[in-house]
């Protein structure tokens, strides 16, 4: 039976050569001539001249010397090739090939990249660029890294008491001066000059599978990082109402803790240099998640799932996300996701493997599955026959009765405090309302004038804000 170490041909082809190629890309093999895909031997015709030709055609081919030995059995010859591993890239007429499981694959795009860098001992995200350089990094992803970094205690105040310059230096993220990608794609506002699929997806679906409405988030990974999961939970996942005794209660259909951990688990790891941005998928009662991904050979959803060591795509990315305290550096980031989720009382997060991508989907809790039904039975309920009486009576009375069911908490809060602070600004929203990024109450803002909740009256300087009462 043919393995990850084993191949079978009855006859000897030239072409037979990508297969010791791959052999000697991956963890060497042996390749059998004369024995068919059960392993039994049928022999080969002229097995002494293949003695002498394979070996020569091998070492003008690919530069390399493999074993070749003639063998019998019950009176029928055949040859046996054994390839080692090669400690360097090998390519047979412009291709690289390389064994996974029992097939052999043509080596293209990212995947080469990465095969050809492992084998120099340097990872994507460790190469230098020459377009770029300290000046041209963006002051606020360092603040949101200093913040975060000091927040989390993986870093001390003293550990970031120096310039943006010396941060770099011991975030190890520069080689002789120059910045490495990983820098790049951290702190520089626009790294799509470099990658042009370095930003974060995010779209609303329906059972029908078609789009709702979509968002792009763009900017640093530190940005994106600070502001991906404020506008998922600001503006996609709605928060179901409850009260205990007169305790306002919001219920989100996913643990905000694990999806946290799943969207900065995608930003680490995701593999940049296939130039795909990360996917956020949302419906009512499912999240998915994905990024471009390469799983070390061999690994699987259940690898994924249980203990396992922390081998990363892009050490310097995640080194950096650990140091902000955005994700584990044991492999332990799935393992908290779980928890989380269980903790919460909703399913465990499901990994799905695709050739390119890895993707992570959450199931909503059992607990706020009535809602949601409540919610499909509404929206199926509504009338649709006469166009303009939807369009007077909803935008005046259904869609604030609406809207105030569907406040967030954040939002709740921002009303309540420009109610009794018109004149307040953001700066002072920022300082009162802790516990929120700046980010998220701009963003609760921007939707609350949306909604017609809250409307600015004269300018930044000597306006003020105006609550408007959702019961007229």
């Amino acid at each position: 039976m043919e393995t990850q170490n084993i191949e079978y041909k009855e006859s000897w082809r030239d072409e037979y050569l990508k297969w010791i190629c791959g052999f000697a890309n991956a963890q060497g093999g042996t390749l059998y001539i004369g024995m068919n895909d059960k392993g039994e031997v049928v022999g080969v015709d002229n097995a002494k001249r293949l003695l002498e030709d394979i070996p020569n055609k091998v070492k003008n081919a690919m530069g390399i010397i493999v074993g070749v030995d003639l063998m019998t059995e019950d009176g029928k010859s055949y040859i046996r090739i054994e390839t080692e591993p090669c400690g360097f890239p090998l390519n047979y007429k412009g291709d690289y090939y390389i064994r996974s499981g029992a097939t052999l694959q043509t080596l293209q795009g990212s995947a080469l990249t990465h095969f050809l860098l492992k084998r120099t001992g340097t990872k994507w995200d460790s190469v230098t660029v020459d377009n770029f350089t300290y000046q041209d990094l963006d002051r606020e992803s360092f603040n949101i890294f200093r913040r975060e970094a000091l927040r989390s205690k993986r870093m001390t105040e003293d550990d970031l008491a120096c310039s943006d310059e010396e941060l770099l230096e011991r975030l190890k993220l520069t080689v002789d001066g120059k910045l490495k990608r990983a820098a790049v794609l951290l702190f520089y506002r626009e790294p799509e000059e470099l990658v042009t699929g370095c930003y974060t997806k995010i779209g609303m679906f329906n059972k029908e599978a078609d789009i709702l409405y979509m968002d792009e988030v763009h900017g640093s990974l530190m940005m994106q990082a600070d502001r991906v999961q404020d506008l998922l939970y600001q503006k996609y996942l709605k928060a179901f109402i409850t009260y205990e005794n007169i305790t306002r209660v919001e219920t989100y259909p996913f643990p905000k803790m694990a999806v946290r951990e799943a969207i900065f688990n995608a930003l680490a790891h995701s593999d940049w240099s296939a130039n795909n941005p990360i996917q956020i998928r949302v419906e009512d009662d499912r999240l998915f998640i994905s990024n471009s991904c390469l799983l070390t050979e061999g690994w699987t959803a259940e690898t994924l799932l249980s203990s396992h060591q922390s081998l990363l795509l892009n050490p310097n990315i995640a080194n950096t996300f650990f140091r902000a305290g955005f994700i584990e550096a044991w492999g332990r980031g799935i393992e908290k996701m779980c928890k989380a989720c269980r903790n919460y009382g909703s399913p465990e997060p499901v990994y799905i493997i695709h050739p390119c991508d890895l993707m992570v989907r959450f199931d909503a809790a059992p607990s706020v599955m009535p809602f949601i039904e409540a919610e499909r039975r509404k929206a199926e309920a509504v009338p649709t026959t006469d166009q303009k009486t939807d369009q007077k009576t909803g935008q005046k009375t259904g869609q604030k009765t609406d809207q105030k069911v569907q406040l967030t908490d954040l939002q709740q809060k921002v009303l309540d405090f420009l109610g009794a602070n018109p004149t307040a600004t953001r700066d002072t929203m920022n300082q009162v309302l802790q516990g929120y990024s700046a980010s998220g109450i701009k963003y609760a803002v921007a939707r609350l004038q949306e909604m017609k909740l809250l409307k600015r009256i004269g300018g930044r300087k000597n306006g003020h804000w105006e609550v408007i009462d959702q019961q007229q």
